[in-house]
């Protein structure tokens, strides 16, 4: 009854922000300058109740879970085919992420709108995307967290919800205020990423894990740039940036209604003993029950130097996709293109890069987990390396989108591919706060780059390719060499 609630009165709260918006589109979509009325007012009140009345009736009746059994495991047989059933789970967590992914991505197209409507200068604009990536960091740390405590079906509910309630963003009239919802809207997206990732490893049977892992993340992450850059394209030119933000209400009602549908852990339902709903799941999708693995298989510090590993990965990646990624609109606007013909091109770019996802599918279960993250980081590097180029040659559109596509393919499957090699190397006990881990150094060199920009000290796109190629090298070396196996092992068993 709490959630339910809390809920109710997050709605209400955002709802109060339309009178404003109404108002901003009439003067042209512009919101600088006036003062907050009153409805706005008692409905960042009613948010500000909401929201841990949510968050107090989603987790006070579910005791958190102190420590895992590793004498048994519980995973999907091998003889079991995939239903209809896992097909529909799988398509609801494809959604979440394009949802959650999509977020981050719309930071991009927001900047010049936001530069152009509060006269901000670069420095001062990077504020925007330092505080939400900042916020997605958080997030990643505090979700993977919750995941393991109280459970992952949980967590995605928990971020749907804060979804809606931070969406109103797009209505703060000034830029302070931008900031803080902005920092708040990262938390609740920055969590789904570990928990999608955590969820699909334990479900999906060892012979169609990675295949599975891979189209989930792949569909999510080049789904929502695409759904970002698409959004932008379509509304930003009569409704202006603001409801890029206002996206949340609607994608966040989306992951409310499917939330049923999306199944728990099976290890830890055994782990808090509902025994109930681990029979009913265990008839729904096949689950058995295994000797579990008790012995550690390797090396404790080999453990140590390859998650050192998987954070470097994380943190270059970041570095590209939320420094060079995030101000390219803003570069391609100096050039000359217009905010709807930028947003286009990058579009364009994406849907070229959306069919690689197949491939790289097929590679990561197929061929080598291992493999396929160091071959989606030399794409990355091509991508780089292009980015490079001289200006002629990327006046021509062609050759920018040739550029684009290239980088967009290496970063987008480096990221489909790297966390589900994460979620693939640690046990149920600690598998999201692992992914937590990762996912928030995939943010967190975004947050070190928009520091650099903030003390002016943004070098333009060709000397930042260069300067990303030297550490993209390095983490190709590390992972070629301190990553093991995944593709064909058992769960616990390769994370052992």
């Amino acid at each position: 009854m709490a959630f339910l609630i809390g809920c109710i009165v997050i709605f209400a709260g955002g709802a109060l922000h339309l009178p404003m918006l109404v108002m901003a589109h009439e003067m042209g979509n512009r919101l600088v300058g006036m003062p907050m009325d009153q409805p706005m007012y008692a409905g960042m009140v009613l948010i500000a109740l909401g929201v841990p009345l949510a968050i107090f009736g989603a987790l006070s009746t579910r005791e958190r879970v102190k420590e895992l059994d590793s004498s048994v495991r519980f995973e999907i047989s091998d003889e079991t085919p995939l239903t209809a059933r896992h097909y529909l789970v799988l398509a609801v967590l494809s959604v979440a992420l394009v949802i959650d992914l999509m977020k981050p991505a719309t930071l991009s197209f927001v900047l010049p709108g936001v530069r152009s409507e509060y006269g901000l200068d670069k420095a001062t604009t990077a504020w925007l995307p330092f505080s939400a990536l900042s916020g997605t960091t958080v997030g990643s740390f505090l979700w993977g967290w919750i995941a393991d405590r109280y459970g992952r079906r949980i967590s995605i509910l928990l971020a749907a919800v804060l979804f809606v309630a931070t969406s109103v963003c797009g209505a703060m009239p000034t830029f302070a205020w931008n900031l803080v919802m902005c920092f708040l809207m990262g938390c609740s997206a920055g969590g789904m990423l570990p928990v999608v990732y955590s969820l699909v490893a334990e479900f999906v049977p060892t012979k169609s894990r990675g295949l599975a892992l891979v189209l989930v993340g792949g569909l999510g992450a080049v789904g929502g740039y695409l759904a970002a850059s698409l959004a932008a394209q379509t509304l930003e030119p009569t409704y202006g940036w603001r409801v890029l933000w206002l996206l949340g209400v609607p994608t966040g009602l989306i992951l409310l209604i499917f939330a049923r549908i999306i199944p728990e852990s099976p290890g830890f339902l055994h782990a808090k003993g509902r025994t109930d709903e681990l029979d009913e799941m265990a008839k729904q999708y096949g689950i058995v029950q295994v000797p579990g693995h008790r012995e550690a298989g390797g090396d404790a510090s080999l453990a140590t130097w390859l998650t050192w590993t998987l954070v470097l990965t994380a943190l270059t990646w970041s570095t590209i996709n939320f420094g060079l990624l995030l101000w390219l609109p803003s570069e391609l606007a100096m050039r000359g293109y217009e905010a709807g013909t930028a947003s286009g091109l990058l579009a364009r770019s994406a849907l070229f890069a959306l069919p690689t996802i197949i491939v790289v599918s097929l590679l990561y279960s197929r061929w080598s987990s291992k493999w396929t993250l160091v071959v989606t980081m030399a794409v990355t590097v091509a991508g780089l390396v292009g980015t490079a180029l001289p200006s002629e040659i990327l006046a021509n559109r062609t050759s920018l989108i040739v550029v684009m596509a290239v980088l967009l393919v290496g970063t987008n499957g480096m990221m489909v591919v790297l966390m589900p090699y994460v979620a693939e190397s640690y046990a149920t006990a600690v598998r999201g706060r692992a992914t937590g881990l990762v996912a928030g150094s995939s943010k967190l060199g975004g947050v070190a780059i928009q520091v650099f920009a903030m003390g002016g000290l943004v070098p333009g796109l060709a000397i930042a390719s260069w300067i990303l190629i030297v550490p993209m090298l390095l983490a190709i070396i590390l992972v070629g060499l301190l990553g093991h196996e995944t593709r064909g092992v058992a769960l616990e068993q390769s994370s052992a």
